[in-house]
C-alpha cells in the first residue's frame, strides 16, 4: 500500500500535488517553518524598525487569510509562509520584551542584591547571581535587572542561599563581546537571561538581610547539602545535581571528565532526567494499581498512572529550579503525558513537533542554544528510528536481547543525532560516548532515578537512608565511567568551528530525510552530504586579535601562536578550540611565530610585518613604528595617532570588538566583531573612558 501511495504521488502531474498527498503528515513541519522564521530574525545584520514589522505583520494576516481562502494545493504554502513570519515577529517581540538596563562601563564599588542563583564558574570557583541590584553612583533607571559575580576570596563568606541579600565589593562590566567575529555571543544570553553586567570579587560575601521568601530555592538548597552529607564526596554531589539541579559542589575534573566521555548531559535536569522520572512513576503507579483487582477494574489505571507522573514532573520542575533545559523537557513530557490522556499514541513525530512549537512560542531564543537542537535532535531521530522499526523482526527476539539491543541502539541514534551539535558547539567529539552511555544510563534509570524517587517520599518518615545509599552507589557507578573513558586514548578528538551555515543546512537535511515521505527524502541525504563537505572545507581566520589587545593568535603550519601564555585566558581557549586545536596555551604560545621581548612582540603575516606592543608604549615609539605594510597592535589608547599602517589599539578595539583579519591577493581583509554581530539590542559596545598622562610621554589607560 505504501509503495503504491507513493507511486501515485510521483505520478501527479502538478508539483503541489504532493503537498496535497502529504497532507496528513505536515504538521511535523511546523516547528521547522517557525523556526526558520526565528532563526533569520537573529541573523539580521540590525535591528529591524517598526516599519518593516508592521510590514511583516500585515504579510502575516494576509497569509492567514490566504490560508483560509486557499485550496488544499495553495493551504500548506500560505500556512508555511505564516509560520515563518510568525517566528520572526515572536522573536522580535521576546527580544523587545525582556530588554533591561546593561551596565556600560567598568565599574569597581560596592554591590548590593538579593541571591537568585549558585554554581560554578570555568575556573571552578563559585559564582553567585543577585538581583534586585544597588550600585554606587548608578541612577535606579541605570541599574542592570541582573549581576554574576565569581567570588575568589579564599576567605570564608555567609552559607549563600536563595533570597539572602548580600553585600560585596566587586568589579563589574558589561557581559563581554565574542572572543571573535562571529563566535560565541555572550551577549546574547545575557540578554535574554535579563543579565547586565558580570565580574568578580576577592572580598568575601557580607549578609545584609535574612532571606525572605523564595522558600522554595532554600529547600531545593538544603535538600542538596543534605544529599551531600548522607552521599560524601563527588557522587553526593553528583546525586545533588540530579536530584536538585545546584551544581556548586561538581569539581572541575569531574565536569571535564563527564564532558570528555559524552556523559555531561546527566548533569543537566533535561530530557533524559524527566523522562525517566515520570517513566518509573508512571509504570509504578500504573503496576500498584493493577495488583490490586477491584481498583484495576473499575478505574482507569493508564489515564491516573498519567496524571500520577504529570504531577511528578511538576514538582521535580519547581524542585530542581526550573531552569530553560528543564522547562523545554517538562514541556515534553507534559505533551506525552497528555496524549496519554486524550487516548493517543504518546511517542510521535507529531507529539515532538507540539512541543517544540509551544517551547518556540515561548522562548524563541532558544533555538539559538545548544540544549534545545540536542533535545529535540535526540527525540526526533529515536522516534524515527523506533518508528522505522515498529513491526518489524526486532520485536520476535527475546526479552532480555530485545531490551539490551534497544538500548544499544538508542544510544546510537541519540548519539548520531547530537554529534554535529555538539561538534560544532563544544569543539570536541567524545570518541568512546557510546560505550560511556550504554555503560552509565541503564544505570542511570534503574537506579539513581528511582532512588532519589523512593528517598523523596520516605523522607518524611526518616527512611531515606538505603535509597540514598543506592542513590549513591549509582552515582558512584557513573563516575567512575566517566573518569575511566576520559582516560583513554583519544577519548576527545578536537573538531574545528564550521561555517555558519553548516549546521542549520545539515539539520534541514537530516529533517528531510526523516521526516518526509516519499523518494525526495533522499534528497535530503545529498543536503547533508553538501553540509558535511562545507565543514570538511572550514578555513580559519590568519590573525586574532583580543578585545583588549592583550593577545594576538597568528596562525601558521604549525596550529595558531599565541603571543603570551598568559593574557586573555577565555579568548585564548576559544580561539584554539574554534581552530580544532587541542593545544594549551603554554604549547600555543611556546611554538615559533613570534619574536621579541614581552612589550614588543613582532610576527611576518604574508608581505605585512606586525608588533605587538604593551599599554606603557611611548607615543614617539609607536609613530616610529608605523609604516606602510605594517600592523600595529597595542593595548594603550593612542589617541590621534595616524600613519599608514595598520594601526589596532585599546579604544578601537573596545568599541569594535576583537578583530579577525584575512587575505584576499595581499589585501587585508578587517572583520570587527561587533561589526559582525550588527545592531542588536544585546550589542552594547564598552565605553571607557581615557585621559592621557604625559609622564614620560606614556599613554596609559584611566583606571576603572
Amino acid at each position: 500500500m505504501r509503495n503504491r501511495a507513493r507511486l501515485r504521488v510521483l505520478a501527479l502531474g502538478h508539483p503541489l500535488d504532493a503537498l496535497v498527498a502529504a497532507r496528513g503528515t505536515l504538521f511535523v513541519w511546523a516547528p521547522v517553518c517557525m523556526a526558520g522564521g526565528i532563526g533569520g530574525y537573529f541573523a539580521l545584520p540590525q535591528e529591524p524598525g517598526a516599519g518593516l514589522w508592521a510590514l511583516c505583520g500585515l504579510g502575516l494576516a494576509l497569509a492567514l487569510a490566504w490560508a483560509w481562502r486557499a485550496g488544499p494545493r495553495w493551504r500548506p504554502l500560505a500556512l508555511a509562509l505564516a509560520l515563518v513570519l510568525g517566528g520572526g515577529l515572536l522573536a522580535a517581540v521576546r527580544s523587545h520584551w525582556v530588554a533591561a538596563p546593561v551596565l556600560g562601563h567598568r565599574y569597581y564599588g560596592p554591590v548590593t542584591g538579593r541571591v537568585v542563583a549558585l554554581d560554578r564558574s570555568l575556573s571552578d570557583f563559585p559564582r553567585v547571581t543577585l538581583d534586585r541590584v544597588a550600585l554606587s553612583r548608578i541612577a535606579p533607571a541605570a541599574l542592570p535587572a541582573r549581576v554574576r559575580i565569581t567570588l575568589r576570596s579564599r576567605l570564608p563568606g555567609i552559607v549563600q542561599e536563595p533570597g539572602q541579600v548580600v553585600m560585596i565589593t566587586a568589579h563589574l562590566s558589561p557581559p563581554p563581546g565574542p572572543a571573535e567575529p562571529g563566535g560565541f555571543d555572550f551577549r546574547r544570553m545575557a540578554w535574554f537571561d535579563r543579565l547586565g553586567a558580570t565580574g568578580y570579587a576577592t572580598s568575601p560575601l557580607m549578609l545584609w538581610q535574612p532571606a525572605r521568601g523564595a522558600w522554595l530555592g532554600r529547600m531545593r538548597m538544603d535538600l542538596a547539602r543534605a544529599i551531600r552529607a548522607r552521599i560524601p564526596g563527588q557522587p553526593g554531589a553528583f546525586a545533588a545535581a540530579v536530584a536538585t539541579g545546584e551544581r556548586g559542589g561538581i569539581e572541575r575534573a569531574t565536569a571535564d571528565d563527564l564532558r570528555a566521555s559524552n556523559l555531561a548531559h546527566l548533569l543537566a535536569i533535561s530530557g533524559l532526567h524527566m523522562g525517566l522520572l515520570t517513566g518509573f512513576v508512571f509504570a509504578a503507579l500504573r503496576l500498584g494499581l493493577a495488583l490490586i483487582p477491584p481498583l484495576a477494574l473499575r478505574l482507569p489505571a493508564k489515564k491516573i498512572a498519567a496524571i500520577g507522573a504529570l504531577a511528578a514532573a511538576i514538582a521535580y520542575l519547581a524542585l530542581s529550579g526550573g531552569s530553560i533545559a528543564t522547562q523545554r523537557a517538562f514541556v515534553m513530557v507534559a505533551v506525552m503525558l497528555g496524549a496519554v490522556l486524550a487516548d493517543r499514541r504518546a511517542l510521535t513525530l507529531r507529539s515532538v513537533a507540539l512541543a517544540a512549537l509551544i517551547i518556540l512560542v515561548l522562548q524563541p531564543e532558544s533555538l539559538t542554544g545548544p540544549g534545545f537542537q540536542m533535545s529535540f535532535a535526540a527525540t526526533t531521530a529515536l522516534v524515527a528510528a523506533f518508528g522505522v522499526l515498529r513491526g518489524r523482526a526486532w520485536g520476535a527476539a527475546p526479552g532480555p536481547l530485545r531490551a539490551a539491543g534497544a538500548l544499544v541502539f538508542s544510544s546510537f541514534v541519540a548519539g548520531l543525532a547530537t554529534a554535529p551539535i555538539a561538534a560544532a558547539s563544544f569543539n570536541r567529539l567524545a570518541e568512546y560516548g557510546l560505550l560511556a552511555n550504554v555503560l552509565s544510563v541503564p544505570v542511570m534509570g534503574m537506579v539513581v532515578m528511582p532512588a532519589a524517587v523512593i528517598a523523596a517520599l520516605l523522607a518524611p518518615l526518616g527512611l531515606a537512608g538505603p535509597a540514598l545509599w543506592a542513590m549513591g552507589l549509582g552515582a558512584q557507578w557513573i563516575l567512575a565511567v566517566a573518569h575511566r573513558v576520559a582516560g583513554l586514548h583519544g577519548a576527545a578528538v578536537p573538531v574545528v568551528t564550521p561555517p555558519g551555515w553548516v549546521l542549520p543546512t545539515l539539520a534541514l537535511g537530516a529533517l528531510l530525510l526523516m521526516l518526509w515521505r516519499g523518494p525526495p527524502r533522499w534528497g535530503g541525504a545529498l543536503v547533508m552530504v553538501a553540509a558535511l563537505a562545507g565543514w570538511m572545507q572550514a578555513e580559519r581566520p590568519a590573525l586574532l586579535i583580543s578585545a583588549d589587545g592583550r593577545l594576538v593568535g597568528l596562525m601558521t603550519p604549525a596550529g595558531r601562536v599565541l603571543s603570551s601564555a598568559t593574557a586573555a585566558g577565555f579568548a585564548a581557549r576559544s580561539w584554539l578550540e574554534n581552530d580544532g586545536d587541542a593545544a594549551s596555551r603554554a604549547i600555543a604560545a611556546a611554538r615559533p611565530g613570534f619574536a621579541g621581548p614581552r612589550t614588543a612582540r613582532s610576527f611576518r603575516l604574508d608581505r605585512w610585518s606586525g608588533a605587538v606592543l604593551g599599554r606603557n608604549i611611548a607615543l614617539d615609539a609607536l609613530n616610529a613604528a608605523c609604516r606602510q605594510n605594517v600592523i600595529l597592535i597595542t593595548s594603550a589608547a593612542a589617541p590621534g595617532l595616524r600613519g599608514p599602517c595598520r594601526i589596532f589599539a585599546a579604544r578601537s578595539l573596545a568599541r569594535d570588538g576583537a578583530v579577525a583579519i584575512d587575505f584576499d591577493r595581499a589585501r587585508l581583509i578587517v572583520r570587527h566583531a561587533d561589526q559582525v554581530a550588527g545592531q542588536r539590542p544585546w550589542v552594547h559596545p564598552a565605553r571607557p573612558a581615557y585621559r592621557r598622562r604625559q609622564t614620560g610621554g606614556r599613554v596609559r589607560p584611566r583606571s576603572p
